[in-house]
C-alpha cells in the first residue's frame, strides 16, 4: 500500500513538473513585475501569497492538461517519451481528476479576491486549458502560451488598483513576446520530432528565420519594458537590469546559433535569470 502511494506521488510530481521548476519561475517573475508595479512597491501579504501560490498551482495544472492533450504523441518524442501518461504511471482519468483538483485549489485562492479579478480568472483557466490543443490547429501555439503566462499580470493590476491601466497592457505584450521568443527556443529542441508527427510550432513556422525572429522579439520586449520604465520614471537600477537582460539575450543568441538541441534547451532555461534580473531592477526602484 505504501509503495503504491509512493508511486502515485511520484507520478503526480513528474506530471506537474515539481522536479523541473523552470516553468514556475518563468510564470512567477513577470507576475511579480506586475504585482510590484501595481502595488507601487511591496504588495500586501495577502496578494503576495495568493499570486505566488496561484502561479504554482496554475503552472502545475497547465502541465497536467498539456500531458493529457499530448498523451498519444509524447511517446514519439525523445524528450517526452517517459512522461507518466506514456509509461503507465498515471491513467488519463487520474490526470483529469488531478487537473480538476488543481483548478479547484486555484478557484479557492481567487475567491479571496475581488469580483472583477474572479471574472478575469475565468480567462486564465480558459487559456491554460486551450493552449495544449493549439499545436494541432495553428502554427502559433506559443502565442497562446504567452497570453496564458501573461494573464496573471492583468489580474494583479485589477486586484491591486481596481482597474487595468495602459501600462498593464504594455507589460502584458512585453511578456507575451518574450514568452514566444523563449518557447520558440524550446520548440527548436523538438522541431525534428514535431515535423515527423505533425505537431505545429513557431520553430517550424519561422524555419530558417527562427534566430532572427527570436532576436526581434527579444528586442521588442526590451523596448516595451524600457517604455514602461520611462512612463514610471524609473532610474538607473531598472535601466541597468534591462541592459543586463539585453546581454543575456545576446548570450542566448550565441547558444542557439547552430540550432543544436541541448544548446537551444540551455538558452530556454537561461530565461529564468532574465526574469529575475528585471524583477530585481523593479524591486530596487521601490526600496
Amino acid at each position: 500500500m505504501l509503495k503504491k502511494i509512493q508511486q502515485k506521488w511520484l507520478a503526480v510530481k513528474l506530471i506537474t513538473r515539481m522536479d523541473k521548476p523552470i516553468g514556475t519561475y518563468l510564470l512567477l517573475w513577470p507576475t511579480y513585475w506586475a504585482l510590484w508595479i501595481a502595488s507601487d512597491g511591496w504588495p500586501n501579504l495577502h496578494l503576495l501569497i495568493v499570486f505566488s501560490l496561484g502561479v504554482f498551482v496554475m503552472r502545475s495544472a497547465g502541465c497536467v492538461i498539456n500531458d493529457f492533450a499530448d498523451r498519444k504523441i509524447d511517446g514519439k518524442v525523445e524528450r517526452t517519451k517517459n512522461r507518466p501518461l506514456v509509461n503507465g504511471m498515471m491513467t488519463s482519468n487520474e490526470a483529469i481528476n488531478l487537473f480538476g483538483l488543481l483548478i479547484g485549489i486555484a478557484l479557492g485562492l481567487v475567491l479571496t479576491l475581488s469580483l472583477a479579478t474572479i471574472y478575469l480568472s475565468v480567462v486564465a483557466v480558459f487559456l491554460a486549458a486551450l493552449y495544449p490543443f493549439m499545436k494541432r490547429y495553428t502554427q502559433l501555439p506559443q502565442v497562446f502560451l504567452g497570453a496564458a503566462f501573461s494573464w496573471g499580470m492583468i489580474m494583479a493590476f485589477s486586484e491591486a488598483q481596481g482597474e487595468i491601466p495602459h501600462i498593464a497592457w504594455l507589460l502584458f505584450i512585453a511578456n507575451l513576446t518574450w514568452t514566444v521568443a523563449y518557447d520558440t527556443m524550446y520548440a527548436m529542441v523538438d522541431r525534428d520530432d514535431d515535423l515527423e508527427i505533425g505537431v505545429k510550432s513557431t520553430a517550424i513556422l519561422f524555419a530558417n528565420n527562427d534566430k532572427r525572429i527570436i532576436g526581434f522579439l527579444q528586442l521588442f520586449t526590451l523596448t516595451l519594458l524600457w517604455v514602461v520604465g520611462d512612463i514610471l520614471a524609473f532610474g538607473w537600477p531598472y535601466q541597468l537590469s534591462l541592459l543586463i537582460a539585453a546581454a543575456m539575450f545576446s548570450y542566448q543568441q550565441i547558444l542557439i546559433v547552430n540550432r543544436e538541441r541541448e544548446a537551444c534547451f540551455q538558452a530556454f532555461l537561461h530565461n529564468h535569470w532574465v526574469g529575475l534580473v528585471i524583477f530585481v531592477g523593479i524591486m530596487v526602484e521601490y526600496l
